[in-house]
């Protein structure tokens, strides 16, 4: 639920035609309230000084100061919100990877041309990132290290029918649940890992903790397609473990964490004692696509007591019956804690359905699933 007040919005961006278009896509949502505009970093700052926003949407390319060295001074010095509204942040771009890094709650890429039509085709993405912006909290993100950050917007879903509202689907839409309990348990463990809005920090986090004989990691982070191969190629950089985007019949081994890619949901499979995963096309779930509920039910299904649930921090309630399900198999649930989420949303809600064993610090979570899957 979102708070009754509106979000309040400063549009910083040089072209007057985009700021006036996405002033009127902003306010064409009952729940926010562009506050101010501003053609440069400069008179952003009187504008802030003047009325504090809730967000900041916030180009890249702009006179006197680029978008990526006043994020970073924002972030430094006095951290809101921002979301990221460049055609400079294609999926994977440097500039985008930079973006994540200097602390951006979210990223909307323009195109380069047909800009005003685009984010009037997109305004639910727009609106909806927005609002998931003025749900995190740079704070706690600044208090880390940073070296990657949260998630971009997803591509604008087609446009529904006036008055329409596209059905949420749950995991039945990809995999029937389970009519038998999965295997006994083995020496052979699984962790599968579910996250949203402020994952990508958090995953790196965790994986960076995690020793090379920790047990096969499959990811689910709520990303766009393209995006998801960048990303893992940074996290493979930065881990002792091998971080890859997952193909379909890669096979999860010691030491591995295999990433889902983006706009394609990933199921954990078994194969007498091989485990592996299976990337496919599919409807939303839980109006995510990958979905951390289709992950989960495919582990319950397939790796039961042997596997170790991760949920980590997102907005709604994607993982959380998935989650439950796993509980439900005799598999070893953590949810991060509200501490250290920038989103309380998924890891509360897997919380509320009791498929959580443990709620640890975001620092902690690497090192319970070390003990525990030993």
């Amino acid at each position: 639920m979102y708070s009754q007040r509106k979000i309040r919005v400063l549009i910083v961006d040089d072209s007057a035609s985009v700021r006036q278009t996405l002033k009127s896509v902003l306010e064409s949502d009952p729940g926010i309230e562009v506050i101010a505009t501003a053609p440069d970093p400069y008179v952003a700052v009187n504008r802030i000084a003047e009325q504090a926003p809730d967000v900041i949407t916030l180009d890249v390319e702009m006179p006197r100061m680029d978008g990526i060295t006043f994020l970073e001074k924002i972030m430094s010095q006095h951290p809101f919100p921002v979301v990221i509204c460049s055609s400079l942040t294609e999926a994977g771009s440097q500039t985008a990877l930079a973006a994540l890094e200097k602390g951006a709650a979210e990223i909307i890429t323009k195109p380069k041309l047909g800009t005003k039509q685009f984010l009037q085709e997109s305004s639910v993405a727009i609106c909806e990132a927005v609002k998931a912006a003025a749900h995190t909290h740079p704070q706690a993100r600044r208090k880390r290290a940073s070296t990657t950050a949260p998630k971009p917007v997803p591509p604008a879903r087609p446009m529904q029918a006036p008055g329409e509202i596209a059905p949420k689907l749950d995991a039945d839409a990809i995999l029937p649940r389970a009519t038998s309990n999965a295997m006994l348990e083995t020496t052979e463990k699984i962790i599968a890992v579910g996250a949203s809005t402020g994952g990508t920090e958090a995953l790196r986090v965790f994986l960076q903790e995690l020793p090379k004989n920790c047990p096969g990691v499959v990811i689910v982070q709520h990303m766009p397609e393209k995006f998801t191969a960048a990303f893992a190629q940074r996290l493979n950089q930065q881990c002792q473990i091998t971080v890859k985007e997952a193909a379909n019949g890669d096979t999860v081994l010691p030491g591995h964490a295999l990433i889902a890619p983006g706009n394609r949901h990933t199921l954990l499979k078994r194969s007498g004692a091989r485990y592996f995963v299976e990337v496919r096309d599919g409807p939303l779930v839980c109006r995510h696509r990958p979905s951390v509920d289709v992950l989960f039910r495919s582990t319950a299904r397939y790796a039961g007591r042997n596997a170790l649930g991760v949920i980590l921090t997102g907005m709604g309630d994607d993982g959380a019956r998935g989650m439950l399900e796993m509980h439900q198999a005799g598999a070893y649930n953590i949810a991060q804690d509200e501490a250290t989420c920038v989103v309380f949303g998924m890891p509360q809600e897997a919380i509320k359905l009791g498929g959580v064993k443990k709620t640890l610090p975001l620092d902690r979570i690497a090192g319970e699933v070390m003990r525990v899957g030993r």
